[in-house]
């Protein structure tokens, strides 16, 4: 809507302008004189902007403006002249925001409500301190809570910082289309960056428009202007109207365009200037995790309130006890300023910061690894939803199938042919005669969308998708010149292959006034339907009989069998003046029947395999003949002996009723629209509650892939329509990519239930143990800096040690998490509470009856028992992050040693301990301990690691069968949010 607003008001404002001056003249600069161009920036910009068509014919329409800019239109720009337009007509590149420093996000950490105020306590305690301790005593406690804010505040701002510079490149990398132009004389693919004034762009169906230009030439090309204008009605863009404009996407047709302005002088650049992108949406799970967090922030709100009033009470009353009610002394505020401090801290380690960090963690690690695996998350949410899929509807050519197409079968005259490598024009010369040859050879050569281009090295190159790289490849072995048989006749109209017609068309004008000629190829049954005559053997149009309708039906099936993927060849000759608008639909002469061969990916069928024991049902979606579909779908194991086959018309023409009955057994449909993938989603989705995951690759799939819950865009074959529709880029077009992406969100939302698990522990000890210890004692064992130290322990080092475990094999043998459940399950609750009652139990000793126990005694025992108890209560965490590397699974030390970051940040957590202790003891209330207390505190810890074994044994719940639970470990979950409180 801002898009089209600010379109709006400046074509106004451009309109207004126009019609109160007279035109502006421009005067060649200095530097573009200089550089060879007779035309200004400014001037180009100005043309296409106001859609000036005057100024493009008074230039010499496109030709003209070529010339202007130093271009030949067959050649393209010639590639050391690259530089010197980027510097006189600018680079294809949007004006950025700039990235925020490191010191913005220092600047945000610090602004945390309570950071803030720990840190007015700690300027007061300093203030206090020193007229009532002196210097440098007082200032101790002080500086100790302001070191440990400043330590969670860097540690906070470096992760964000990281986090913002991938997510950088990551959306670099997004928007880094490719592009075909002609540079050199030669056809070849390029980066959006790359481009350059001058330069000749090949348009198709999907593409999106990657600079400002008028068109060349061009076929059917309708142009969605609706990214800039919010005007859904498609713009035709033809002689009279040439103008292209940035952003925009090709719905329909085929052209080429010359590039007249890049970068911040296109449409969308300036439409940038003014409008900043959105961040990235939060994703589910960390909306449900916020909930989690607000309502356990609540809870330790008031056990802090309840803290500090049971301390302040009680000091109240000790000091009535000695009559001393109305004497006050800065040692007794210091007192108070303590229990605040301490009440502060409490909600600092009761608010879990670190859930929606596990999450953002998580999620950018996963984002990263899954790069380096060929997939490209544009959404943070698919990354998580993926581990929820149970279901993926998946093409067949170019997912499952190699995309490499090699003719193998023809059929032609009434005799069917196998190809083989070698193979030339004499496979077809002695058996049909010239006429035939030559009408098959213009089929193959002038009813193409492909193109035959030679590199610099005079190597034959096919540029176009691999079924029309195939017979290219086929024509080119038989003997065809591509360049002759373009040439022999003008094509006067085309029809580009879409996925509802599953057909593509030409006309072209027969030399010497010979009237018109049609060439139609497409799927199989569609043409040979279109068809009432076949060429014989002498190149004669005969009427097709039954009978040989009935065997060319066989011939086609039999192909099919073969997994091979069938298209009908024909042609219809029209005598006389024909409406260049129309391409008849009837009539036909079959030409030929070609088999074309696509082999299935090494690694399907065990990627299929693994989906099925991980719950989830692989369908495959394909616009292929219904006989090619099953033979590939039993190749790669889809298929099974109870499984349904269909085709599209057959599965749009069933009512809801019958829809519920056969979707549950459907495994392959054939002859598939767009449409028809749109209905079977929206069925699995709504009626049948599954988490679906979709492919696709052309423009029409749009509407499936923003439909289901996860898109999946082919990054080779896809259109960048469907690329912008879609959550994730597949840039290998693999289906074994895409398993992997499920395991990864799997691993993502796993992971997260750990880090869960792990922080609600400690979280319900540190509470508890100072609440209880402040009601009781009056005092609490664990200080402000203890606790600050504790909150970064479970927060950032926790999330960053159990976020980012790499996934392993067994994700992929359980049943999909499913959609809507609770995100703490009851095995988790087990855990959580299990470890917590031997937590309090060995802390709440220790404080009561720690001094007997340890035999302490002396000055100094307090602090050295209070010291212990910090000691202790971090090893049990270091433990029980040990503990939640697995919540069902007793063998915790599974692949740690492949996680190197969990190593590194147990390290860093045992290493950055002993300082504390040892050396900053000043800062932290602490004194250094005795090697003996040293192993007991080790030992206190350790032993929660075969408590949380035995925790393990205990079954709880009643399992479940993967067909009934979609739950990850078939428990029923108890509630989060505000049930939880």
């Amino acid at each position: 809507e801002k898009l089209r607003v600010a379109l709006y008001v400046q074509k106004a404002a451009l309109h207004f302008i126009d019609a109160g001056s007279r035109p502006i003249e421009y005067k060649l600069s200095q530097e573009t004189l200089l550089a060879g161009y007779g035309i200004e920036p400014d001037e180009l910009e100005s043309i296409v902007r106001s859609h000036n068509s005057k100024a493009v014919e008074s230039r010499g329409g496109v030709e003209g403006l070529a010339r202007e800019v130093s271009v030949s239109l067959p050649d393209g720009v010639a590639s050391e002249e690259v530089s010197n337009r980027q510097n006189v007509y600018g680079f294809n590149r949007y004006a950025e925001k700039p990235a925020r420093s490191f010191w913005m996000f220092v600047w945000e950490a610090l602004h945390d409500l309570t950071l803030i105020i720990l840190m007015i306590c700690a300027a007061v305690s300093i203030g206090v301190g020193i007229p009532t301790e002196g210097w440098p005593d007082g200032v101790y406690d002080g500086l100790g809570i302001v070191l440990s804010i400043l330590l969670v505040v860097i540690v906070t701002a470096v992760s964000d910082y990281k986090q913002s510079l991938q997510f950088k490149a990551l959306d670099k990398e997004k928007k880094n289309l490719i592009v075909q132009v002609t540079r050199d004389g030669y056809r070849k693919k390029l980066s959006i960056y790359d481009l350059v004034v001058g330069d000749i762009v090949h348009l198709s169906i999907g593409d999106q428009v990657p600079a400002d230009g008028i068109l060349i030439s061009g076929y059917s090309l309708t142009i969605d202007e609706s990214s800039l204008s919010g005007e859904t009605e498609p713009v035709h863009i033809n002689r009279d109207r040439p103008f292209l404009l940035s952003g925009t996407k090709v719905q329909d047709g085929s052209g080429k365009m010359l590039v007249t302005s890049v970068g911040m002088r296109t449409e969308w650049g300036r439409l940038m200037v003014t409008l900043s992108e959105g961040g990235e949406d939060e994703t589910p799970l960390q909306v449900k995790l916020n909930g989690v967090a607000t309502v356990i922030g609540k809870i330790g709100l008031v056990f802090a309130v309840l803290t500090f009033l049971v301390l302040a009470l009680r000091f109240l009353v000790e000091k009535a006890q000695h009559h001393q009610i109305k004497h006050w002394s800065s040692i007794d505020a210091m007192k108070l300023l303590n229990y605040f401090a301490i009440a502060v801290t409490i909600v600092v380690v009761a608010v879990p910061e670190g859930l929606p960090l596990a999450v953002t963690l998580s999620l950018a690690f996963a984002m990263k690894k899954l790069m380096n695996d060929k997939a490209l998350v544009r959404h943070l949410s698919a990354c998580e939803t993926m581990g929820s899929a149970s279901c993926i509807c998946t093409d067949k050519t170019g997912t499952l199938t190699t995309n490499h197409m090699v003719v193998t079968k023809l059929w032609i005259c009434n005799e069917a042919k196998t190809i083989k490598s070698g193979d030339n024009e004499k496979l077809l010369k002695p058996s049909v005669s010239d006429a035939v040859f030559n009408i098959f050879l213009q089929s193959i050569f002038q009813n193409t969308g492909s193109e035959v281009v030679k590199d610099k090295d005079g190597r034959t190159n096919i540029l176009g998708t691999p079924t029309e790289r195939a017979i290219l490849e086929f024509g080119l072995i038989l003997g065809g010149d591509s360049t002759f048989h373009r040439e022999e006749s003008a094509i006067v109209k085309v029809e580009p292959f879409n996925s509802v017609k599953k057909r593509m068309s030409v006309l072209v004008s027969l030399p010497n006034n010979g009237g018109f000629r049609v060439f139609c190829k497409g799927a199989s049954e569609i043409i040979l339907n279109m068809c009432d005559k076949i060429i014989n053997a002498d190149g004669k149009a005969v009427p097709i009989s039954e009978e040989q309708r009935k065997n060319l039906t066989n011939v086609i099936n039999g192909f099919s069998s073969e997994a091979l993927r069938t298209l009908c060849l024909a042609f219809q000759d029209i005598k006389g003046n024909h409406k260049a608008e129309s391409i008849p639909e009837n009539n036909y002469t079959l030409i030929a029947v070609v088999g074309i061969k696509d082999p299935v990916r090494p690694g399907v069928r065990e990627a299929v395999e693994t989906c099925l024991a991980a719950g989830i049902t692989v369908r495959m979606v394909t616009g292929d003949n219904i006989h090619t579909a099953k033979a590939i779908a039993k190749e790669c194991g889809i298929l099974t002996d109870g499984g349904l086959a269909i085709e599209g018309t057959d599965f749009r023409s069933k009512n809801p009723q019958e829809m519920q009955e056969l979707i549950p057994k459907l495994q392959v449909m054939a002859r598939s629209s767009p449409t028809d993938k749109y209905i079977l989603v929206t069925q699995l989705r709504n009626v049948f509650k599954e988490v679906v995951a979709v492919t696709g690759n052309g423009t029409n799939d749009a509407p499936a892939l923003h439909e289901a819950d996860i898109g999946l865009a082919m990054g080779i074959a896809g259109t960048e329509v469907a690329k912008e529709n879609a959550d994730v880029i597949i840039m290998d077009d693999n289906f074994t990519t895409i398993v992997t992406v499920a395991r990864w969100g799997r691993s993502v939302y796993i992971n997260i239930q750990k880090f869960v698990q792990f922080q609600l522990t400690v979280n319900i000890v540190a509470l508890v143990i100072n609440f209880v210890a402040a009601c009781i004692t009056g005092s609490a064992p664990l200080t402000a800096v203890q606790l600050l130290w504790v909150n970064m322990i479970m927060d950032t080092l926790g999330a960053l040690a159990l976020a980012t475990e790499p996934p392993h094999e067994g994700l992929m043998q359980r049943p999909p998490i499913g959609r809507n459940v609770h995100f703490i399950t009851v095995t988790m609750w087990r855990n959580i509470i299990g470890q917590s009652i031997y937590q309090i139990i060995v802390l709440g000793v220790l404080t009561f009856c720690g001094k007997k126990i340890l035999k302490l005694s002396g000055p100094n025992a307090t602090l050295i028992l209070n010291t212990f108890i910090f000691n202790s209560f971090v090893f049990c965490q270091v433990f029980n992050e040990i503990n939640s590397r697995d919540m069902e699974k007793i063998n915790v030390f599974r692949g740690i040693f492949s996680s190197w970051v969990f190593i590194a940040v147990l390290v860093a957590t045992v290493g950055f301990q002993v300082i504390i202790v040892e050396l900053l003891g000043t800062f932290a209330t602490t004194v250094p301990l005795n090697w003996k207390l040293w192993l007991a505190s080790v030992v206190i810890g350790a032993i929660s690691m075969p408590f949380g074994v035995l925790l393990k044994c205990i079954p709880v719940g009643t399992c479940t069968s993967a067909a009934n639970s979609k739950h990850h470990d078939g428990y029923e979950p108890l509630p989060t949010g505000p049930d939880l409180a």
